[in-house]
């Protein structure tokens, strides 16, 4: 299953929820990766924001938790509201800080939720014909901020989004390729015995700095020409 949550709501409407989360990823002393916390809050809701666009929802507002201190809210919010421009979104953002106990390192969660018809959900609609390839090269901690041209970026991620000739989009996360690739065929009544990519398939990718796509192979050319040398090929055997 992706890691979106559908609740029926009315009337052919589903609510769409997603989520991400961050620990020890900050500006405290034992911290593990030191980042801005602007920073650290744009990637955490890129990651939810990709995975409810990815399926075709609309989304409508963002829940923060701060653990990290009260002081620390209004530039963790600056990050989502980074996140949102890159998108040209403009949603609320609401939330809670932990003010009762300090923490030793920081902790951040990130919740968006959205509406999506069920007729228009872009989720088990990959034909049996389709290919499949990785946009994007998995990153994490460190990699992220040094390695960032690798990574694809949310104006490429909506450019993907519009074609139609791209079925389904799933953001890779810290399980890797070959476990949303999995996710993705099983979805579809799909399996396969083997696949290989010259990117390593159990690899995390962190904050969604690649994302897994099935499309027409016809407009295979068309993909490489939009995201260049980010295009990794995905050979399954089915």
């Amino acid at each position: 299953m992706r890691d979106v949550l559908f609740i029926p709501f009315y009337d052919g409407i589903e609510l769409v929820v997603a989520a991400d989360g961050s620990a020890a990823i900050g500006e405290k002393e034992k911290d593990v990766v030191h980042a801005p916390y602007d920073v650290v809050s744009y990637f955490a809701a890129r990651v939810a924001f990709m995975e409810v666009l990815s399926v075709g929802a609309k989304p409508h507002a963002v829940v923060l938790q701060n653990f990290v201190h009260d002081e620390a809210w209004e530039t963790l919010c600056n990050g989502i509201r980074r996140t949102c421009q890159e998108l040209h979104i403009d949603i609320p953002v609401i939330g809670s800080s932990e003010t009762n106990f300090p923490t030793l390192q920081s902790a951040v969660g990130i919740t968006v939720v959205g509406t999506v018809q069920t007729e228009r959900k872009r989720v088990g609609i990959t034909p049996k014909d389709a290919k499949f390839a990785v946009i994007g090269e998995p990153l994490v901690g460190d990699e992220v901020l040094k390695r960032k041209e690798r990574m694809l970026s949310l104006s490429l991620f909506q450019a993907l989004l519009r074609q139609t000739y791209v079925y389904e989009i799933v953001p890779v996360g810290s399980k890797g390729i070959y476990y949303e690739l999995q996710q993705l065929l099983q979805d579809n009544g799909l399996s396969s015995f083997s696949c290989s990519c010259s990117l390593p398939l159990f690899a995390s990718s962190g904050p969604a700095t690649s994302v897994l796509i099935s499309y027409d192979p016809h407009m295979e050319e068309e993909i490489k020409k939009m995201v260049k040398d980010l295009f990794f090929s995905i050979e399954l055997r089915l």
